[in-house]
């Protein structure tokens, strides 16, 4: 079912408040920089759909027409439900640029048959040329950890229907956003997962968190079917969290010769695992690519035009340029500089992606539900 979704004006007064901040905008000091290029936060729309799922994680850019997602849709799924509970949110919104409609794209049934645990959708999810989309789902049943299910990968049709459900042994949580290389007619998938020995919040760290690449078949007027699957990445650290549920491995994002960057929360690092399309073994937890300094709990990562790296952080409101090459933080920018939380913007970021012409990027603002866009 369609449904249009209309901004309150208690949002729009959270993010009026917000840009008024001094500084919110702040360019970094490097004029090189892909952030120095943007200069406005615009809001887009709410992400809240009538059923009342919050949290919005997920984002992705349709790169086809298909269904009823037109290309360059963005699309952005929810991670609680309307009583704010973590790991039961169950949506994917459309926010369509060229109209400025959003729209409810799929609204998943939390007995999804094949999927321990329940629906909670997660950061991970991509939209395939061939239509399909693939959503995680880190589920629970009481918005928290202690029960927490190991999840699976939803394969929904291009007008949001589930149409299959991939899980395996190594698949427990699918948490980080995906990385993608599509041919059309095959795929391959890069996800990671961080549930594995995971209890309730508190517990200490788990270093069991993997990276996980999936070889996909893409059959004509089929799902996608998993041909082969490989661990690239192992040992990274993972931990329950009462405030954001887990901790671990998130940002996954391709480079240009191969590598794959994955931002380790835990780590409060960006790792790089060489090869990864092609190894056939674990690089264990990679090669480290810029630990701490601008970086505090980077998440959600991925790449400008001129192959940077932008990392969402999860403790303040602070988007970082890195240079992989260089292996340098360039800058940051302040994305949400919310004063309601110390330091502002803490917890407040989450999903970020480029713009298809790559003047600029999407992002969310979970604390207010809204999808923005910088350019």
């Amino acid at each position: 079912m369609t449904r249009n979704i209309l901004l309150s004006m208690t949002t729009l007064s959270c993010l009026a408040l917000a840009a008024a901040v001094p500084g919110a905008h702040a360019q970094t000091a490097d004029a090189s920089a892909f952030l120095a290029t943007v200069h406005k936060h615009h809001l887009l729309t709410s992400t809240v759909p009538d059923n009342g799922d919050q949290n919005p994680y997920a984002l992705v850019v349709a790169p086809v027409t298909s269904g009823s997602v037109q290309k360059n849709d963005v699309l952005v799924n929810n991670f609680n439900n309307n009583k704010n509970l973590q790991g039961t949110g169950s949506t994917i919104m459309d926010y369509r640029p060229s109209t400025g409609q959003t729209t409810v794209f799929a609204e998943i049934p939390h007995n999804q048959p094949g999927c321990p645990g329940g629906i909670g959708l997660s950061t991970a999810m991509v939209m395939l040329k061939s239509g399909w989309v693939i959503v995680g789902s880190a589920p629970s049943t009481d918005g928290t950890t202690k029960t927490l299910g190991a999840g699976c990968l939803l394969v929904l049709n291009s007008e949001g229907g589930v149409a299959d459900t991939i899980t395996s042994p190594e698949i427990d949580d699918p948490w980080g956003n995906m990385a993608l290389i599509d041919n059309g007619d095959t795929a391959t998938l890069f996800m990671s997962d961080v549930g594995f020995g995971i209890g309730a919040a508190g517990q200490a760290v788990q270093y069991k968190a993997n990276v996980l690449r999936l070889a996909l078949a893409i059959p004509s007027g089929k799902p996608p079917q998993v041909t082969s699957q490989t661990v690239i990445g192992s040992g990274f650290g993972a931990q329950a969290d009462a405030g954001v549920f887990l901790i671990g491995p998130t940002g996954l994002t391709l480079g240009k010769t191969g590598e794959l960057y994955v931002s380790d929360a835990i780590g409060n690092r960006v790792v790089e695992i060489p090869n990864a399309a092609t190894r056939t073994d674990s690089a264990n937890t990679g090669i480290l690519v810029t630990k701490d300094g601008l970086l505090k709990r980077p998440l959600a990562m991925d790449m400008t035009p001129n192959g940077h790296l932008l990392v969402a952080n999860g403790l303040n409101g602070q988007v970082v340029e890195i240079d992989p090459s260089s292996h340098t933080q360039l800058g940051a920018q302040w994305a949400d500089a919310d004063e309601a939380q110390t330091p502002p913007g803490s917890g407040d970021l989450f999903g970020i992606v480029m713009k298809p012409n790559g003047k600029g990027f999407y992002y969310v603002e979970d604390d207010v539900n809204t999808l923005v866009q910088a350019q």
